[in-house]
């Protein structure tokens, strides 16, 4: 029914008022919800994982062939007209599930935090049991959508993150010990669609104008604090990038964009703004401010050189516009690999 078509005896629609005296009671109930779709959502798992033990049970025993199992998911079709979701695939998925994790009990907790979909991708995606547990954990504590999950697989996170961990100063390293796995050592901005030959005011206004998708990349507790930050230092003005909050490490974090490669004196610049942060915008209960040059490329050799005599809690990341060469990561990882166990051979 169209408005000019709407009964004229019916009372006029009331407008949508916010009251605070409400707020608790709202609260309460969308905690509820959250948590039945939790429950609802564990129990689903749980169901998954039974079926997964007792068909793997019965194949394993040669109780059952693969036909069987097509004759289960018809006969549960048949039976249970309204049940979805146990087709033959799905009904080999859930074996699968069980098997990949049945050993792994420090996991078990996780699974049961993410969808379906969020497992299935996982456990299809992942090529190595290491892999499988760090996007579970990564899910759980980033909580990615589905979408975002299949984009950290395309920019290879594990890989990445593995074999090529962030360059960070010692001062970081000591005083931040969580900051390791907070921070990477490449950030993906793929999503911001700029040409090869960007100036940085293309950079810094497609992160501002993507920024949702550009917090989602940093991490979870990051928050956005402003662009073009002023700091004001005797008599000059001053204006940080980007900064951002990181809730976790209770620290303020400036991100300095460099459209080049990374060069020394950058560092020196960087010190000089963490310096009047601390000095001028840091709050008594906060940590030290830390900060980021975030280039577009860099030369590993002197940025351990730079690094090294730092005193400040500094990282040295590399943005990339493109997403990854995974064959060639993976071809990183596990050189990494077969360099540990060599080493540990040795030792």
């Amino acid at each position: 029914m169209s408005a000019e078509q709407q009964d004229p005896q019916a009372p006029p629609a009331l407008p949508l008022v916010k009251d605070d005296r409400f707020e608790e009671v709202l609260a309460l109930i969308q905690g509820a919800r959250q948590r039945v779709a939790q429950a609802v959502n564990t129990q689903l798992i749980d169901l998954y994982w039974q079926v997964g033990a007792y068909i793997s049970r019965k194949l394993e025993r040669a109780e059952w062939g693969d036909s069987v199992v097509s004759q289960l998911a018809a006969h549960l079709a048949q039976t249970q007209p309204g049940l979805r979701g146990f087709t033959r695939p799905n009904l080999f998925r859930m074996r699968q599930f069980y098997e990949a994790y049945r050993h792994d009990e420090k996991v078990s907790a996780l699974l049961r935090q993410l969808p379906w979909t969020h497992n299935l991708t996982i456990l299809s995606q992942s090529k190595l049991p290491q892999e499988r547990e760090f996007y579970l954990r990564m899910a759980v504590q980033e909580k990615w959508s589905s979408r975002e999950l299949e984009r950290q697989f395309k920019a290879s996170l594990f890989e990445r993150s593995v074999a090529s961990p962030a360059r960070a100063s010692a001062a970081l390293r000591q005083d931040y010990p969580a900051a390791m796995e907070v921070f990477r050592d490449a950030y993906m901005v793929e999503f911001l669609g700029l040409p090869r030959d960007h100036a940085e005011a293309d950079l810094h206004g497609a992160l501002i104008d993507r920024l949702k998708e550009f917090l989602s990349e940093l991490g979870r507790d990051f928050c956005f604090v402003g662009s073009q930050y002023p700091l004001q230092v005797g008599g000059r003005d001053f204006a940080l990038d980007l900064l951002f909050f990181h809730r976790g490490l209770n620290c303020l974090v400036v991100i300095e964009l460099k459209v080049g490669r990374f060069e020394p004196e950058y560092l020196g610049k960087l010190d000089f703004y963490l310096e009047a942060l601390d000095r001028n915008e840091r709050k008594p209960h906060e940590n030290p401010a830390i900060g980021v040059l975030l280039c577009a490329s860099r030369d590993d050799e002197v940025v351990e050189y730079a690094l090294n005599r730092s005193l400040s809690p500094a990282l040295i990341a590399e943005y990339q516009t493109r997403l990854p060469d995974k064959a060639l990561l993976q071809a990183k990882l596990h050189e990494f690999y077969a360099l540990g166990a060599a080493e540990e051979q040795g030792a």
